[in-house]
């Protein structure tokens, strides 16, 4: 695929526009909540560049877009800027309207010189496989070919040909964590400002890896691949080279992972570079995949390690993947194993909080808490509980530098039970911080075991105090071994399902 819009001719500095926008989640086929019109308001929705003291960390790349744009004098038109914390289809109804806003902004900010979108890349709604793709389409409809369209994606999205053939750039996060979007920001921002001003030609050449996956980029070898993809940036007129992980959880025909570079109007020359880079990704298939146990194999692991904390990824019941984040399968185990002087966050229990909360700190109750939304969730835990801590508006921190944010909890209780800690909140979300302890009054260098309920953006802030972090893969909406994923959709052509799909 190669990207067929690009600007030409001189724009002259000092005079030009910016249309900033964001619509952004990632959809995930498999779980049972459905993303509606709550699910935005709850976790981020502004309008017109009203972000607030401490902005969502989706909100920071547009925050930087309009410094930028400010500095060089020019000047800025902001939309719509909504995330949803991930789940299932989003209403279509909602999907549309946000859509609609955003294109009617557009219309009214009329004649514009650059577009610069927030995207996720992994968006589903009812009747639309491809929400980016179906906006940024629509975009370039209104704009023309000659304005330059630039987007920021998540890796684990799905980098559609619709999306390829209406942008003019396209950059993911390097990182897994997510520890650069800034950053990435910033170079999506210089490319698009360099094509507006006509010093760039910029076009886009991806390259089909036929494999699915999950990258951890803390870890080799994809550590010194990413390490190598930077390397060739800014030479030979490689202007950006990215790699769409996919969202394997999305259950699309396009889902798959892909390498996408953009180059200085040399488009053969970005096409063997991205199928080359790809090819050397899919040599490394079998060494890329993160070593996933099964409940008990990580608890024995974790009893068997020398030093403290252990922390273990609740993996398949990551909220940031659009699990429910209420499952009680690892802390039943704990349980039945005896296990004491240990710290779960957080279970998703809205109702739990309330009921803990009106009986205040230092109660004694029984509580019946997790496994509310269905068998990925487990079983609902009836415990003699003793409320230890309440707290409202708790955050956490993600991220650092200029892209730290605060993430919301909610309101939150810890309750201690057989030796065991447990964190529960009210909105939904991923553990990315020992911010989920210490908020609470838990210490998690005070205890030898650590769950969290995260695929692996808790990393980040975990690994530094962690003396080992194992990735167990209980049953979940997230469960990683993706072979067993019951997917109807996606083209099966591509390893793991096939060892080499080149070959076939």
């Amino acid at each position: 695929m190669e990207k067929r819009f690009f600007t030409c001719g001189k724009i002259k500095e000092g005079s030009l526009k910016a249309f900033i926008a964001c619509l952004s989640t990632e959809t995930n086929s498999f779980s049972p909540i459905p993303t509606g019109f709550s699910n935005f308001a709850e976790t981020f929705l502004v309008r017109g560049g009203e972000y607030g003291e401490k902005p969502i960390t989706f909100a920071m790349p547009l925050l930087l877009f309009r410094r930028l744009a400010n500095e060089r004098g020019w000047s800025t038109v902001e939309s719509l800027c909504a995330f949803a914390q991930p789940a299932g289809f989003t209403v279509r109804s909602v999907y549309e309207a946000f859509r609609d806003e955003i294109l009617d902004d557009l219309q009214r900010a009329m004649p514009v010189d650059m577009v610069l979108l927030g995207l996720h890349g992994a968006m589903i709604a009812d009747g639309y496989d491809d929400c980016e793709g179906d906006l940024i389409a629509a975009v370039r409809r209104i704009v023309g070919p000659g304005v330059p369209i630039g987007a920021e994606l998540d890796p684990h999205c799905h980098l559609t040909q619709t999306m390829v053939a209406n942008a003019t750039a396209l950059v993911c996060y390097k990182e897994y964590p997510h520890t650069d979007l800034v950053e990435r920001a910033e170079e999506l921002f210089h490319l698009i400002a360099d094509a507006a001003m006509g010093e760039t030609r910029p076009r886009m050449s991806v390259f089909d890896c036929r494999m699915i996956g999950v990258y951890h980029t803390t870890r080799e070898p994809m550590k010194s691949y990413v390490a190598h993809l930077k390397e060739l940036e800014g030479r030979d007129g490689v202007l950006s080279i990215s790699v769409a992980h996919c969202f394997p959880w999305g259950d699309i025909p396009e889902m798959g992972t892909r390498v996408l570079v953009i180059t200085d109007d040399r488009p053969d020359e970005g096409a063997a570079l991205a199928e080359a880079l790809g090819r050397n990704l899919f040599d490394l298939r079998h060494q890329l995949w993160p070593d996933y146990v099964n409940i008990e194999a990580g608890l024995d692991r974790a009893v068997a390690v020398e030093g403290s904390p252990v922390v273990i990824a609740d993996v398949s019941d990551n909220a940031g993947g659009g699990a429910p984040g209420d499952s009680t399968f690892i802390l039943k185990a704990m349980l039945d194993r005896g296990i004491e002087a240990a710290a779960v966050a957080c279970i998703w229990d809205p109702i739990a909080v309330s009921i803990a909360m009106d009986a205040g700190e230092g109660a004694h109750l029984d509580l019946r808490l997790g496994g509310k939304l269905g068998p990925s969730s487990g079983d609902p835990l009836d415990l003699a509980v003793t409320v230890t801590k309440v707290a409202h508006d708790v955050t956490q921190a993600f991220g650092q530098g200029a892209g730290r944010a605060e993430v919301r909890l909610g309101n939150a209780v810890a309750v201690r039970a057989n030796g065991i800690d447990i964190v529960l909140n009210t909105i939904r979300t991923q553990t990315f911080s020992p911010d989920c302890f210490t908020k609470l009054g838990i210490d998690p260098q005070q205890r030898w075991l650590l769950v969290v309920k995260s695929s692996q953006h808790f990393y980040a802030a975990f690994a530094p105090i962690a003396a080992e972090v194992l990735y167990v893969a209980a049953p979940g909406a997230i469960i990683p071994n993706l072979t067993e994923i019951p997917y109807r959709r996606i083209d099966r052509n591509k390893w793991p399902f096939v060892e080499n799909p080149f070959a076939a």
